[in-house]
Order: C-alpha cells, then structure tokens, then sequence
C-alpha cells in the first residue's frame, strides 16, 4: 500500500498500487564486461494461502544458539547448502555460524584495518551474497572507511582474501546515520542504504536534495562495469536524466534507513526508518517503485518536522506503521516478512521488525483492503541491530552489546482478553467505548490497557479508568471498582477525543502487557 501526501493544505489520498518488477537493463557507459545483472527467482512453494492465526493470537519467542560475538550488526545465510549463517561484527570481521559446530573462533573475513569503527554507530554495519555466491566467492561489505568514516561500499573475494572499493560517500562531520543495509533485489541489483550524515535535524538538508547519496537508497548493478565505474547504473533508475541528481539513487527522503528487505514472495520492499525522537516508521513499497520522495526532513513518520526541508507541490510517500518512542523504544530495527517452511501455517506473510530498546515484536500483514493488520506478538533479547534469515527464510536475529546469537519461533498463543470497540464520530470530536473481556482461565487483579492513537487525536475526558496520553500512546489504569475481571467477565471504559480529520479507533491493545485480540 502507497499513501501519497502533499505539503499545502490539500486532502490526504490514498493510493495502492502493485507494479510488477522493473527489467535491470543497465546503462549504456563505457565498455560492458557482461550482461545487466540477472534477476533473482520470487519463491513460490511458500507464498501459499494467508495463515490462518490473527496476529494477537501469534507469539514469537527466541532461544540463543551462540554467545561471544562483539558488537554484532548484520547477519546472512548463504544460499550454498552449508546452512551456514554469516555474521558481521562492528570492528570489522565476519563470522561463521553452523547449527551443528557453533561460531566458529576464526573469522572469515578480517578487515578491520580498513574499518574506522569509532563513534557508536561507525563500524561494519551491512553484509549481502549475490544470487552466484557458491560460485563466485564474492561478498559484498557496506561499512564506515578509514581515515574519515566515509560510508563505502566493498567487494570482497574470499578466494583471493582482496577488498575492492566500489562506492563511497563522504560522512566525516558526524559519525550518525550511516545507514549500511545491503540486499539483493529481485531483478539482480545490489541496493544499498546510506542515512542522512548525522547530527540532528538533517543539518544538511540531505534527505530532499538528489544531488548527494546521504538519506537515500541506491540501486546499481555490481555484475559488471561501466567503465570509468566499477559498477553500472541500470538504465531505468529513476534519475538518470535528472540533472544535477546522482544516477544511483532510487529512494530518497530518508533519515536513517537502518534496515531494509525484499519479501522473496512478491518482491516488495520493506524499509525501517529511524526516527528524529517522535515518530519510528515503517515503509512498504510495491516491486519497481524507484523515484519515490518517503518524506524526510519534511516529515518524521506522518506528522511535518519542525523546521523542515518542505517544497511545495511536493509529493511524498507516507509509512504503512509507525510508532512513538513513548513506547520505550527509541530505533526501529526493520525486519522480513516470514517465507519459512516451518512455520508457515503461523507467520506466512507476516513482516517483522522490532525496537533496539523496547525489543517490542512488531508483526504487520496486509489486510487485502489496502491497510494492514498490527500487533505486538512478543518481546526479542535486549539491543537487537538485526534480524536475518537462513538460506531456507527461518529467522535469525543478533544483539549488540551482550554479543548472542538467536533463534526466532513462532507459536500461537490464543490472547487472554478481547477488546470490543463503540465508536460515535462528529465534527472534530468522537466518543470510544472500549469492552475489554477476560477471555483467559484466570482472574485479572488490577489491570492496565495501553493502544496507540491515531496522529492528531487527543483525549478531553474519560470514565470507568485514570487515563494518561504520552504522545500517541494512551495507559488506562482501572479504577477501584473495576480492578478485577473474573474469566469470561466484561468491563467497560471509554474516553472523548478531538481529532484533525482521522476519528480511526485504536487499532492494537495490550493487557498487562499481553497482546488483545480486537473485535468490532
């Protein structure tokens, strides 16, 4: 689903769109060593049906496979029949996980004199196999370079032990947002993320202007060169007639695009953008969809940044999902969508991400009316910088500081209440009332109900509950007479709201902490 937005004071629209892939034909520079790159086969035996399981009633939970990894940030499975995984970490080295034998002592790739891994967020940050890895040995690198932290992009060639500086962008005034996810698309191309060069507030303007590789999302092709690049720039990037833009540019509007990932099922894309402090955003993208403007610095998630970079007339693409860091987070550390075999009939078709503080389990799916089902289905281990899959798409994720390595189940865990909502709309303002049931065997004794609102709703008043909203985000408390819901028993509360246009009820509530499921 693509929403689109313009500055001004026009109506929001919506617009869903579903494009098949782009032809990777590459741009005709120079000499070519050989064919445009070659597009990457969709999976099909696992894009079968939707699940059957409503999302509050799935769980994800974790098991650590391996401890001793040193600031990890990025992880792979190459698709080689190995089973192996490999995992970057931020000094420069990557390692290598089999399910069998462990992490292994020796790294496989050492670069870290190459590597500037000063600052917090400098470092190895990115790791990506070409659709030939088994054969051609070649894997690609995205991390900050000495001297000057500027990000870089790297080839390098097990068999020879050599790195080949491909690409790279100055980044030396900050040592934030630098991005660094790298994948491989579904026409063959090699995309890279690089963020907006740090600081706060986009300081140079990076995220609108077409004329740096900082705030964006570049699309080249790395099988061969288009002399005098070591890369080429496929012909149908979006501005490579535009003057003044760089050619290997295909998103832009970005602010820190930590993580990104293709859906192996129809090839759409999946991007978490970090926030500025208010708002952590979720993109979805259809297949083919190059050129689009995602909204930063005019926006941070949908809500215009203060002191914005706003052109008029501007057409922006709005988040499928965001959230406030009132929630206890603070970096969304965007995930994949499920196409694993063993659990399939659970989390099929299912994206998840996660919160490197909250470690909130995000899970999102398409409703097929063009919005999107939410809920938070679980917590993962503390500080994740990365969720990864095996070469079969079961799910992986790595954390920094404790260094683990773990395992991503899902299970369905029916929800232990039901949330039943009465809207009445008028003007600017709407009534909600809220029926929360114990649908669980036991009794609750006290309770707290947290959901989100929707952008530009405030709460006026409330009853039956202590309410309080921390940006979007509303803690209803239960009040001496309603403490306790015996099994099967009902309590209602409610509260008024103002709004700016968008009456939308909460979408998503958590009991205690537990996931709801959401009735009318």
């Amino acid at each position: 689903m693509l929403r689109r937005r313009w500055t001004g004071p026009l109506l929001l629209a919506l617009l869903l769109t579903v494009l098949a892939p782009l032809p990777a034909a590459a741009r005709p520079a120079g000499a070519a060593a050989s064919a445009a790159a070659d597009p990457v086969p969709l999976r099909t035996g696992t894009a079968k049906g939707a699940p059957t399981v409503p999302l509050p009633s799935l769980g994800a939970t974790t098991t650590q496979v391996a401890r001793g990894l040193r600031r990890p940030t990025a992880l792979v499975g190459p698709d080689d029949g190995t089973d192996r995984l490999f995992i970057t970490e931020k000094s420069g080295t990557v390692r290598v996980y089999h399910p069998d034998t462990g992490l292994a002592a020796a790294p496989l790739v050492d670069i870290t004199s190459a590597v500037d891994e000063s600052g917090n967020e400098r470092g190895l940050l990115g790791i990506a196999l070409p659709p030939d890895f088994a054969a051609s040995r070649n894997l690609y690198l995205a991390y900050t370079a000495r001297p000057d932290g500027a990000v870089t992009l790297a080839r390098y060639r097990l068999d020879e032990s050599r790195l080949e500086v491909l690409l790279s962008q100055e980044h030396a005034e900050y040592n934030n947002h630098n991005g660094g996810q790298l994948a491989f698309g579904p026409d063959g191309n090699l995309y890279w993320s690089i963020g907006d060069g740090g600081g706060s507030g986009d300081p140079f303007r990076s995220g609108q202007r077409l004329d740096t590789l900082l705030g964006k999302i570049l699309r080249i092709d790395v099988s061969r060169g288009c002399d005098p690049l070591p890369y080429c720039v496929p012909a149908d990037n979006p501005f490579v007639d535009t003057d003044g833009a760089r050619e290997e540019i295909w998103l832009y509007g970005l602010r820190n695009p930590w993580r990104f990932s293709f859906d192996d099922a129809d090839g759409s894309m999946w991007i978490g953008d970090v926030g500025q402090g208010r708002w952590e955003e979720i993109d979805h993208l259809a297949p083919g969809q190059g050129g689009l403007n995602l909204g930063w610095s005019c926006y941070e998630g949908l809500e215009r940044f203060e002191d914005g970079d706003c052109a008029p007339g501007e057409t922006y693409t709005e988040p499928v999902f965001t959230y406030s860091p009132y929630t206890g987070g603070c970096s969304v550390i965007g995930g994949h969508v499920y196409r694993g075999q063993k659990y399939a009939d659970l989390a099929g078709g299912t994206y998840i991400a996660t919160d490197y503080c909250s470690s909130t389990v995000w899970a999102l799916r398409p409703d097929g009316s063009g919005g999107y089902e939410q809920a938070e289905i679980g917590e993962m281990p503390t500080q994740v910088t990365s969720i990864g899959t095996t070469a079969d798409g079961e799910f992986y994720v790595v954390n920094d500081l404790p260094g683990g390595l773990h395992r991503v189940s899902f299970a369905r865990e029916e929800p232990t209440c039901r949330v039943d909502r009465t809207v009445t709309t008028w003007g600017t303002g709407t009534t909600v009332d809220l029926t929360v049931t114990n649908t669980g065997g036991t009794p609750v004794n006290g309770w707290t109900l947290e959901f989100p609102l929707t952008l530009g709703q405030t709460v006026v008043s409330d009853w039956n509950t202590d309410l309080t909203q921390g940006s979007n985000v509303i803690k209803a408390t239960d009040a001496s007479h309603n403490a306790t819901i015996a099994p099967g028993a009902s309590i209602t509360l409610g509260y008024l709201a103002g709004h700016t246009g968008d009456a939308s009820p909460p979408p998503r509530f958590t009991l205690n902490g537990d996931a709801c499921a959401v009735g009318r």
